[in-house]
């Protein structure tokens, strides 16, 4: 009875400090700016003033990089490249590398960034970019964000409202969707563009009715209108 009980303990021991290395390995990273031309600026968690941006400055969690007019920045966030447009402000909300990877996660506030997300060597990386709109969730790809709109250059982005919901998109290379406010939903340009071009079914028939000015309309709903799309 007590080896049984030696056994035990023991195997808790050894669980417990697997799951303490684990989370020893897991280690926050600082993003670093890179290139900066132009106005420039970074803003220190808790601090009042905003101070000039310089290459090489080590970029903590939970600080905000600001681009002025004609101004851009490039900030290199684990593996991956992000590339601030004039006029924009994001903050570093986390970066957290493991063995198995790494987790990066943005808040664009204004303007308009690009994404060149790059997995670590022999792991993954799970990348997200939110906005008070949307989110886009990527685990290796490229893609242009301004806090509604996007633009996917190669891979696929995970793209939905900021509350969440199964009001989302998948979007491929070559891709874009932006947000509707109307309709309180993630669409595709080209899906509601076709919608739009369709004819009007005849009169009478079983997908029609009264056709008013003979021309489709769509009517706006808080729910998931259901507009699905692929690009490969």
């Amino acid at each position: 009875m007590r080896y049984g009980k030696r056994i035990l303990v023991s195997a808790f021991a050894l669980c417990a400090a697997f799951f303490f290395t684990q989370s020893l390995a897991a280690q926050e990273e600082k993003a670093v700016l890179r290139e900066v031309r132009g106005n420039v600026e970074i803003k220190a968690p808790g601090a009042a003033a905003w101070v000039k941006a310089t290459a090489g400055d080590r970029v903590e969690k939970n600080t905000l990089v600001s681009t002025g007019f004609q101004s851009s920045a490039l900030l290199v966030v684990g593996d991956s490249l992000i590339t601030l447009r004039p006029l924009t402000r994001l903050s570093v909300e986390e970066i957290l590398r493991s063995q198995g990877g790494e987790r990066v996660e943005l808040r664009l506030q204004t303007g308009r960034m690009r994404a060149e997300v790059r997995p670590p060597a022999g792991g993954k990386t799970d990348f997200t970019v939110r906005s008070p709109m949307a989110t886009a969730s990527v685990r290796g790809t490229t893609f242009e964000f301004d806090t509604q709109r996007i633009r996917v250059e190669e891979g696929r982005v995970a793209y939905s409202l900021a509350a969440g919901g199964r009001r989302g998109r998948s979007v491929g290379g070559g891709g874009a969707g932006y947000v509707d406010e109307v309709a309180n939903t993630v669409v595709s340009p080209f899906t509601a563009a076709a919608e739009l071009l369709t004819p009007a079914p005849p009169v009478g028939s079983a997908s029609g009715g009264p056709q008013g000015d003979n021309a489709p309309t769509l009517t706006p709903s808080g729910a998931d209108v259901g507009l699905g799309f692929a690009w490969e």
